[in-house]
């Protein structure tokens, strides 16, 4: 953990150089792509020694598989070899060397470099081999053209700014940052004939940097004065178990897992403020002229700790992993999307037997949400004073369902998760099933707009307290239909 900050430190200082030095405007690309990349590898290399060459051998191998296996097919065989290879390593990791520590966790990072590497490897399919009718909208805004070379594939996997946390970007979002293109605005004359471009001024992202850093702290600081007072594992504790009310349990459930997030939120942050000092991250500007530095995030604090649904939860937690799952996974499954889309999610984060009750659980409780929802929603919002009541409630019961649904996360192991599930009767559990079977669910449209992009009307005095919540598009959006303004710059910037 120290390695990781001191790390992250040297390389948010070395994105100022970069973003000062090595800036587009003085600079090749060829010189700005074997900087990142070499900086990348040597951050790599200190924090976890020669483990870090499985980033280099996973990534080249990829790249072969790429070249000789051809456009049609290479998807297919990139997605199967690097969760393999992936998988492989975390076995190995877990059962032969260190059960539940973090010691020489290298597949942290190899988890990001797999998320570029089967992303990529779908968007090049996308853009060299399927017709431009048949992608959708997203799919056809991020297909990549043309095969990237040796350089500018590790470079996309390994340079310095997400290497050891991330966050996961779109290969031609990547690259029109390196080749400086990223404040070009593309304007189309009225005759739709013409496309013409316009420079505009380098925005600088000092403040951006500069409130994401204080966020660091804030959560940095939180992590080590109250984390540790509240442990998660208490919930299984036997004299706690024995002695506590079912009001006292359920609140120590809420406030010991909203007491384990600001790790999460410290790592991120401080991930997105580095690319962000790098001048990488820029989305646009709002209507009011204000610049957004979130094309990359990886959370919305606010939303997280007020979130009125699951659905809203997990549209703003680990936002590229959703982004992520959504392309490689969601949009591309013919049955079942969802089920499959939490199956690959458990299969990526690891081979910890709580990952799969969690995400297994996370089927259930979505589900149930989603009818729920659907069913008795529209019976409370008509009236202000109504719908106030309605988001407390669902706020209420959001946290509980989070909570209960991610402690085997945290226990990682089967059978302190099911003292912690039998000791609450698996009531959750029951009481998702008793809805699945009361209440119809509605097959739900890809793409098609939800409700949740309504926020509770008692969070919204909230807004404008963060720029990094202060936005003027929807910040609720499904995980599995986030706005395509995240990933799809031109169109923002033409606003």
């Amino acid at each position: 953990q120290v390695n990781f900050v001191v790390c992250q430190l040297f390389a948010l200082l070395a994105a100022i150089w970069f973003r000062t030095y090595l800036h587009s405007s003085k600079t090749s690309p060829f010189i700005r792509h074997v900087v990142a990349t070499l900086l990348g590898l040597y951050l790599a290399l200190f924090c976890f020694g020669w483990y870090a060459l499985h980033f280099v051998i996973q990534s080249g191998i990829s790249y072969y598989i790429m070249i000789i296996i051809g456009v049609e097919n290479m998807h297919k065989y990139c997605f199967v070899f690097a969760l393999g290879y992936l998988t492989v390593c975390q076995i190995t990791r877990v059962y032969i060397f260190d059960y539940g520590q973090y010691s020489a966790d290298f597949s942290g990072p190899m988890m990001i470099i797999t998320q570029k590497i089967t992303s990529l490897a779908f968007e090049i399919h996308d853009g060299m081999f399927r017709k431009n009718e048949d992608l959708t909208p997203s799919q056809r805004c991020l297909a990549v053209r043309r095969m990237p070379s040796l350089l500018e594939y590790l470079s996309y996997n390994c340079n310095f700014m997400g290497i050891l946390a991330g966050p996961l970007c779109s290969y031609k979002d990547y690259i029109t940052f390196i080749e400086g293109r990223s404040y070009q605005l593309q304007q189309s004359e009225a005759n739709g004939k013409e496309d013409t471009k316009y420079e505009q001024t380098d925005p600088s992202p000092n403040i951006a940097v500069a409130q994401k850093l204080l966020i660091c702290g804030l959560s940095l600081l939180f992590h080590m004065t109250i984390t540790k007072t509240l442990p998660v594992e208490y919930n299984i504790d036997d004299n706690f178990r024995a002695t506590a009310s079912w009001p006292v349990r359920f609140f120590y459930l809420y406030v010991s897992l909203m007491a384990a997030r600001p790790k999460y939120y410290f790592a991120w942050t401080l991930a997105d403020a580095i690319n962000n000092a790098a001048g990488f991250g820029f989305r646009g500007y709002d209507k009011n002229g204000v610049t957004h530095w979130d094309l990359i995030s990886n959370l919305r604090i606010q939303q997280i700790e007020f979130s009125t649904s699951f659905k809203m939860f997990l549209d703003n937690w680990n936002i590229q992993t959703a982004l992520w799952l959504k392309r490689v996974c969601y949009e591309r499954a013919t049955v079942s999307p969802t089920i499959q889309t939490f199956i690959l999610s458990a299969i990526w984060h690891g081979v910890y037997p709580g990952y799969y009750l969690t995400f297994l659980t996370g089927v259930l409780m979505t589900l149930a949400a989603r009818a729920i929802r659907n069913n008795i929603r529209h019976y409370f919002v008509e009236s202000p004073a109504v719908k106030v009541c309605y988001d407390i409630v669902t706020w209420m019961a959001t946290q509980i369902a989070i909570s209960y649904t991610v402690v085997p996360f945290v226990l990682l192991s089967v059978k302190p998760s099911f003292t912690f599930y039998s000791s609450c009767y698996f009531c959750l559990h029951i009481a998702s099933i008793l809805v699945l079977l009361v209440f119809p669910l509605k097959r739900t449209q890809k793409g098609r707009k939800n409700h949740e992009t309504v926020q509770p009307l008692w969070s919204k005095t909230l807004e404008g307290e963060n720029l990094l919540q202060k936005n003027s598009y929807s910040t609720t959006n499904n995980s599995f239909s986030q706005k395509q303004e995240i990933t799809c710059r031109y169109q923002t910037l033409k606003q």
